[in-house]
């Protein structure tokens, strides 16, 4: 591959999507939300992508079939797993979620954050 077409973290608002969580795994609140992908590509094994998420307020249950590196650039959530273990994350913070975490997202104050995740 060429590094001239390996694309910018800048990308285009072209892939921007707007969605809210499954009705029946939102807990509380209204948490639309918004993701614009900047790059994606297939593997052998699932899909390897990266981007920015967008979220407003709210509680919902999750589930990550691949690791995700987050890094928080506004905003504030409470990352919780199933034995009830929290982990609020801030602007600057970074952290890895594991693959086949599974547990509750809750957007505190309106969230913003770069993702890379691998999705099997």
């Amino acid at each position: 591959m060429i590094i001239d077409i390996v694309p910018g973290y800048a990308g285009a608002d072209a892939n921007i999507e707007e969605y809210r969580p499954d009705a029946e795994k939102i807990i509380s609140g209204d948490p639309a939300q918004w993701a614009r992908t900047d790059y994606i590509t297939e593997t052998g094994n699932g899909t390897f992508d990266g981007g920015e998420w967008r979220s407003q307020p709210g509680k919902y249950k999750v589930s990550f079939s691949g690791p995700e590196y987050c890094e928080i650039l506004e905003g504030e959530s409470i990352v919780t797993d199933l034995e009830g273990n929290a982990k609020t994350v801030r602007a600057g913070d970074r952290f890895i979620v594991p693959a086949g975490f599974e547990g509750t997202w809750e957007v505190t104050i309106p969230c913003r954050k770069i993702f890379i995740c691998f999705t099997l």
